[in-house]
This record gives C-alpha cells, sequence and structure tokens, in this order.
C-alpha cells in the first residue's frame, strides 16, 4: 500500500521498527515461499492461488480491526504466507495457458500487459488511498480488504491448462531435488535467479524508501499518494511495450541499461533532497516496468513445466530474504544518521551485488534468447 510507512509513522513507529515489519513480511515469505510453489507444481496452481487470496484479505482485514505493533505483526505474517502462496503460480499458469496455445514467445508481451493492469489498479488506488488516508489512515486498510477480496471469485473462475509433466514422487526430498537442480546443478538458472533476485530486490527496496524521504521533504500524504500513482502509470505503461523496448535494445543493452538506472538510482537520490527526487523515481520506473517481465521471461525459457512455480518462488524467496536483510539495515542507518546516507550506502550495496552477477548472467542468456 503507497501510505502504510506513512501508516507506521502515524502509530508512533521509528524507522527501525517500520522496516522490521517489512522484514518479517518477507521472512514469511520465505519460509513459505518454496513449498508453495511447489505445492503449486503438484496439486495445480488455481488450488493455491485461491487459498493465498483468501489469506491476502484476512491479512489486510487485521490491519484494519486492530491497532499495536504486535497485531500488525501478525498481518504481515498473514499476508506473507498468502503472497508467497500467490507468487510463482500467477506467473506460472499463465506461462503454461501460453504455451498449451503455442504462443509462449508472447509471454513478456502478457505479463507486460498483467503488470499494466495491476500498476495502473495501484495508481487508482494512490489517488484513494492518499485521499482516504488524509480524511483517516484507517480508511484505505478498510478499502484494500474489500479489493483484496475480489481476487477470491477471481481466481476460483481460472482455467488451468493440462500440463506436460508432473512430479512423479511428490515429497520434501523432492522439493530439495528442485531446489538443487535450479540453484547449484543447472548454471543457467543458477545465474538467472541470482541476477533477477538482485535486481528484484532493488525494485521492491525503492517501492518503500521512497514514501519515507517524500514525507522527509513535506510531501503530504494525498502528496505522496498521487506520487505514488504517476509512477505506477509509468511502470504499468512501460511493461506494456517491454517486449519491444527488448527487442530493440536487444537482451544485453536492455539488461546494462536497466541495470546501471535501479542502482545508480539509489546514489544519486542521496545527493538530493527536494522534489528533483521525482525525476529520478521517474527514470528507476521506467526501468523497473522493462526489467521485470524481462526477467522473468528469461528464467521460464529454461524452466520445465513440472517445477516452473516452483523456480519462480524461489525467485521470489532469494528477493525477500535479500529484502530480509537490508530492512533493517536501511531502519538502522535512516535513525542513526540520515535518510541520504542510508540511500548512498544501499546504492553501493546494490551497485556491488549487480557488478558482481551481471556477467555470469549475461553470459547465461546468450544462447537462450529466441532468434527473429
Amino acid at each position: 500500500m503507497p501510505i502504510l510507512m506513512l501508516f507506521y509513522k502515524d502509530m508512533g513507529f521509528s524507522d527501525r521498527e517500520s522496516f522490521q515489519l517489512k522484514a518479517f513480511y518477507s521472512i514469511a515469505i520465505v519460509i513459505f515461499e518454496i513449498p508453495s510453489g511447489y505445492l503449486a507444481d503438484v496439486i495445480g496452481r488455481r488450488k493455491t492461488l485461491i487459498f493465498g487470496s483468501i489469506l491476502g484479505t484476512l491479512g489486510f482485514l487485521v490491519y484494519a480491526t486492530t491497532s499495536g505493533y504486535y497485531w500488525f505483526l501478525i498481518a504481515e505474517i498473514i499476508l506473507g504466507i498468502g503472497q508467497s502462496f500467490v507468487s510463482g503460480a500467477d506467473s506460472a499458469i499463465m506461462y503454461d495457458s501460453l504455451k498449451s496455445a503455442g504462443r509462449e514467445r508472447e509471454y513478456v508481451k502478457f505479463e507486460g500487459r498483467n503488470f499494466t493492469v495491476g500498476n495502473y489498479s495501484e495508481a487508482l488506488a494512490g489517488i484513494i488511498g492518499g485521499a482516504l488516508a488524509a480524511i483517516n489512515m484507517r480508511y484505505p486498510f478498510i478499502f484494500q480488504t474489500a479489493i483484496a477480496f475480489m481476487a477470491v471469485p477471481a481466481s476460483i473462475m481460472l482455467v488451468e491448462p493440462t500440463r506436460s509433466g508432473k512430479r512423479k514422487k511428490p515429497g520434501f526430498r523432492d522439493i530439495l531435488s528442485v531446489v538443487w537442480f535450479a540453484t547449484v546443478k543447472n548454471s543457467k538458472l543458477r545465474y538467472n535467479l541470482l541476477f533477477s533476485s538482485i535486481l528484484g530486490t532493488a525494485t521492491l527496496t525503492m517501492a518503500w524508501i521512497y514514501q519515507l524521504y517524500l514525507n522527509d521533504i513535506g510531501f503530504s500524504e494525498y502528496a505522496i499518494g498521487s506520487t505514488h500513482t504517476v509512477l505506477n502509470l509509468i511502470v504499468g505503461t512501460t511493461t506494456l511495450f517491454a517486449y519491444k523496448i527488448e527487442a530493440r535494445l536487444k537482451p544485453k543493452m536492455t539488461i546494462w541499461l536497466t541495470s546501471i538506472i535501479i542502482t545508480g538510482s539509489y546514489i544519486i537520490s542521496g545527493f538530493i533532497e527536494s522534489a528533483w527526487i521525482l525525476i529520478v523515481l521517474g527514470v528507476f520506473y521506467f526501468s523497473r516496468g522493462i526489467a521485470t517481465p524481462v526477467l522473468k521471461d528469461y528464467i521460464n525459457r529454461i524452466t520445465s513445466d513440472d517445477m516452473r512455480a516452483t523456480v519462480l518462488s524461489i525467485r521470489s524467496l532469494i528477493i525477500r530474504g535479500f529484502f530480509a536483510l537490508i530492512a533493517p539495515l536501511i531502519g538502522f542507518l535512516s535513525d542513526s544518521y540520515t535518510r541520504s546516507f542510508s540511500l548512498k550506502m544501499i546504492g553501493i550495496v546494490f551497485t556491488l551485488l549487480v557488478g558482481s552477477s551481471i556477467f555470469l548472467f549475461l553470459r547465461s542468456i546468450e544462447h537462450n534468447t529466441p532468434k527473429d
């Protein structure tokens, strides 16, 4: 939610406590991510999406009806578990559907459209959420509970395509074998997962930290909600054309450009303490709109049907694991020093992580991109 960090601040939480709550959310995802993704591969994507949607509704209901750090901790854990059941399964069922129709090469286009709808919806939520928060900080959570519930009937109405392969001997040992294959045995998958997760963590982190930054320079709740709206319109529009942008730039240039912009935006933001930050955020979200569907497509291309949801869940697990480590660090640096200093330090961390993995990643996709 675009005003969640402001809600924590309004409740009297320090930056450290606020980022701790988001870290626990990520920890919940880390614990359940792979089991839920594996379950989607075994019993079907549709069933896990239904369960995840129900938990998502319950999590926001706790936020809407309770108060206090520990109640919000429970809400974050419920939301984290719910998200773990959705992530991986949603992209897997889309790719499976396209593959069953012989159109898997169009995944980036359709994933882009999916992100566009989601981000346009989130853009609208930014306006509504900011307006509701200006009246009462509790109102956005009541509204979000109703919106989250809409995912339950939507997931029930999904039609799951027949897959070419299923796990032969489901069980804990089989989960470990998939994880071992994806992260150790298969070098292409390993480097794809590592690089994609690092960049995914960078985009996730900025989504939370910029709210506090704008609050620091005097933006009102409504102004922050409006900014959230514009940024989601940017990323939503970009994802709609991400497949065309990648085709024009080619994979190598696409990766280099988005990586430099995403990591560099943190460091540049650390030197800006005014509304000029909006330009940096706009460029950052433009790059995010390209990177997200493109990187997931690279993973889907080299993953078999019987483990697709699990592998995508491993990606999400690594992202949340990284964030669970970085979030408390951001809170500590912001409380002990300044927001600008924390942005610079986190930017340096992401630059080092991306720099140490990008060459191996680019090598892994050299022979994996479709020829025109």
